[in-house]
């Protein structure tokens, strides 16, 4: 049966139907089979119900639409304007505070899409000005928009929390430790790049100008206050965290910097709603087809096939990071999420690894795999934003996909990097 489900879906994509369509025919095809006919579909709508049933799932629209809101305000190109005026003339200032802005605007969004959108609009021309090549640029902006799928809010985080049952509060500050090492490797190399390729330096701002530029991004520093502050604070859940932050970006957006009007939040709600509907027929789909393939014991068998239950826990981990990692070049990260998770979950369990670790490790995956050839959703989002040939996009990932991949490493064989300040917020 495994195979005739999984025949199917790929033949339904090859077709090139959107994913939520091949995951709930496999779904179907599951129940039929099991089952024996259509009548026991109400089974399969029950168990699409329950994958969106769990209220922490509000958070996702929630922080799309504050993000949203803060991609078409002012928030965005505040917080470039704070990194340029401190890191801009350094040896490969530009590609520097593309890196840092992606990690500050991951901080108050987390969305990957969003951050391409508003960190690598207004830096990507500055930076071919000065010099950088276009492949590095779209590289960079890419991969270090990945940041923001660890740095919390990340709506990965909440998918896979929901899906596992583990604490997104500690999910999100596990993240922290991991997404700053990216941060700063990634500068790292772009000082490199700047050295090798001698890009000339910006002028150094004074410290007027950077005064300004803290009082200008006094405001949508609120952001990171209100989710880590708030959350670890005890004054809210990551939900409400979420809704905070939606009220916070239209108090900003329309109120103090009044560049969005009562139509384009209309607007800007819309496009949340249409993003949302597509995410929880995903969530729904992807808990469906997870129940049937577990009720299968689909997975069992896979798992048993490879040998993982001999495996130790390094072996485990290696397991989970590259399926997840592979899954990603193809598919949709949360649908990936949704299907792998459940399959690893008893594993996880039986050798005895700490679910958050595990969380942060796929998470930081499938961000990878978001930005990795042949079909990262990243790389497609840049195309599309861009207008730039899809090989040109991809042409200068390499040197930023092996960093990522070596802090992946790092983190399976020293996961204090993501657990310290779990560790920390959450001492008994």
């Amino acid at each position: 049966m495994g195979l005739t489900i999984f025949g199917i879906m790929i033949v339904l994509l090859l077709l090139g139907f959107p994913m939520m369509v091949p995951l709930i025919a496999g779904a179907l095809v599951g129940f039929v089979s099991l089952f024996g006919g259509l009548d026991q579909t109400e089974t399969m709508v029950q168990q699409m119900m329950a994958g969106i049933r769990p209220a922490s799932l509000i958070a996702v629209p929630m922080f799309i639409f504050a993000a949203d809101i803060m991609t078409r305000g002012q928030s965005a190109r505040r917080l470039i304007d704070l990194v340029m005026a401190f890191v801009g003339h350094l040896r490969g200032g530009l590609a520097i505070s593309t890196a840092v802005a992606c990690t500050l605007f991951g901080a108050v969004s987390g969305s990957t899409q969003a951050t391409v959108v508003a960190v690598g609009g207004p830096l990507r021309p500055r930076m071919l000005k000065a010099g950088y090549k276009d492949s590095f640029i779209l590289a960079l902006i890419v991969n270090a928009s990945d940041i923001a799928f660890l740095i919390p809010p990340s709506i990965g985080m909440i998918i896979y929390g929901v899906v596992s049952g583990t604490s997104i509060a500690e999910l999100f500050i596990a993240g922290i430790g991991p997404g700053v090492l990216i941060m700063i490797l990634f500068s790292g190399w772009s000082w490199l790049y700047a050295v090798r390729n001698k890009v000339p330096t910006e002028e150094r701002t004074n410290w007027r100008d950077r005064f300004l530029a803290m009082r200008d991004a006094l405001w949508p520093m609120g952001f990171p206050l209100i989710i880590i502050g708030g959350i670890y604070g005890g004054i809210f859940s990551p939900t409400e965290a979420a809704a905070a932050c939606v009220l916070y970006a239209l108090f900003l957006e329309v109120i103090v910097f009044r560049t969005l009007t009562l139509a384009g939040v209309y607007n800007t709600a819309k496009s949340t709603g249409l993003i949302t509907a597509v995410v929880f027929i995903l969530v729904a789909a992807g808990a469906a087809f997870s129940w049937v393939i577990s009720f299968a014991q689909i997975p069992q068998g896979i798992l048993s096939g490879i040998g993982i239950d001999a495996m130790n826990s390094y072996g485990v981990l290696a397991v989970i990071s590259i399926a997840f990692f592979v899954g990603c070049m193809f598919v949709d990260p949360i649908v990936v999420i949704l299907v792998l998770v459940p399959i690893f979950a008893p594993v996880v369990q039986s050798v005895g690894l700490d679910p958050v670790l595990v969380g942060t490790i796929i998470t930081l995956q499938v961000a990878i795999g978001s930005a990795t050839p042949p079909f990262g959703c990243d790389i497609f989002t840049a195309i599309a934003v861009f207008k730039r040939p899809y090989i040109e996009v991809v042409r200068g990932t390499p040197p930023f996909i092996i960093i990522l991949l070596s802090v992946s490493v790092a983190l399976i064989f020293f996961p204090q990097i993501a657990l310290f300040l779990r560790d920390l917020a959450f001492a008994s």
